[in-house]
């Protein structure tokens, strides 16, 4: 197999780190999943590029479409799970109702409140978007056999759990760092 991107980047890097240690794969790895990253990041853009689609306007109709009741949230939900304000939202919301693609109206079990559904204009333009990014992953995927992906999902899917696991390299743990502040007044610590 030829040299990749990666390959070149350990054999620059390897010998400059004297006192620290440098593990190949470990640095193949991160390059690799990191250029992975940029190209799913490269294919949404080139979706939204097609599309006419803005990343907050495709971000909003994914968010509603991929519920568990497509195409119907409530805007504070949406601005939680978007992390957006409440304000954010509003304006979110303003312009895909400009553009036709949500409407807003009054919730069903309670007239006071306000829901948003995605029209058909919408999930028409959020589908064109996913059919465009599912074509370039597949296109990506199809450098490797059946058994070679599923093979690469499951180590993924332990790297992803124990990202996702109380034992991540990044979860801070009481004895990893200083002692917190005392709450006791001065003198009784």
């Amino acid at each position: 197999m030829p040299k990749d991107s990666a390959d070149l980047h350990v054999e620059r890097w390897r010998d400059h780190w004297i006192d620290i240690t440098f593990d190949d794969e470990v640095e193949a790895l991160t390059v690799r999943v990191s250029n992975v990253n940029r190209f799913l990041r490269e294919a949404k853009q080139a979706a939204l590029l097609e599309t006419g689609l803005q990343d907050f306007e495709y971000d909003t109709l994914h968010a509603l479409m991929i519920r568990d009741t497509p195409g119907h949230a409530s805007p504070g939900a949406l601005a939680q799970e978007l992390g957006v304000s409440n304000a954010g939202m509003t304006g979110r919301l303003d312009g895909l109702e400009k553009q036709g693609w949500v409407k807003r109206m009054p919730g069903a079990a309670d007239r006071r409140r306000v829901d948003v559904e995605v029209t058909r204009a919408g999930a028409t333009m959020w589908r064109r978007a996913m059919e465009l990014r599912g074509t370039a992953e597949d296109e990506l995927a199809a450098a490797l056999t059946r058994r070679e992906l599923v093979t690469l999902n499951r180590l993924l899917k332990k790297l992803n759990l124990l990202i996702e696991s109380d034992r991540s390299p990044l979860t801070v743990r009481p004895s990893d760092g200083p002692d917190p502040p005392s709450t006791a007044p001065a003198g009784r610590a």
